[in-house]
């Protein structure tokens, strides 16, 4: 006998109302490329971190972005910016842990956060430039 479940089915999908807590609480982790466009776009209101390498960020990075990589995250570098400040970080892509590691240490810090999801491989997929640069900016 041949069974119609498949591995999509064989665990049953959690009931709505868990369902729709589970992906609300998502969006108070991470934004997307197209929302952090048009945030920089209107007037940021958020501070967005490329966490990679300054070498990385010389390369290409997203234009408004600061470089701090993600093991140089500490108060010191933050002291700029008031408690309250929201930052956005962003890594290579889906790929890579780095703006996962970067909001950590600014969770730790005491710092609001989110990640850009996509990285710099989904602003690209998303048709959007990259700005490069000869010199890796004030924080790095």
């Amino acid at each position: 006998m041949h069974s119609s479940r498949t591995h999509v089915t064989a665990i049953p999908a959690a009931r709505p109302s868990a369902a729709e807590s589970h992906f609300a609480a998502g969006f108070s982790f991470e934004t997307d490329c197209w929302d952090v466009h048009d945030g920089l776009r209107k007037g940021p209101d958020f501070v967005l971190i490329d966490v990679r390498s300054p070498q990385l960020f010389a390369q290409g990075h997203v234009p408004g972005a600061i470089n701090l990589p993600h093991g140089k995250i500490v108060e010191s570098k933050l002291a700029a910016w008031p408690k309250e400040t929201l930052f956005v970080t962003y890594c290579a892509g889906p790929h890579c842990n780095g703006a996962a590691r970067g909001a950590l240490r600014l969770a730790r810090l005491g710092r609001p956060v989110k990640i850009m999801a996509g990285g710099v491989t989904g602003w690209l997929d998303e048709g959007f430039e990259l700005n490069s640069t000869t010199s890796a900016g004030p924080c790095a």
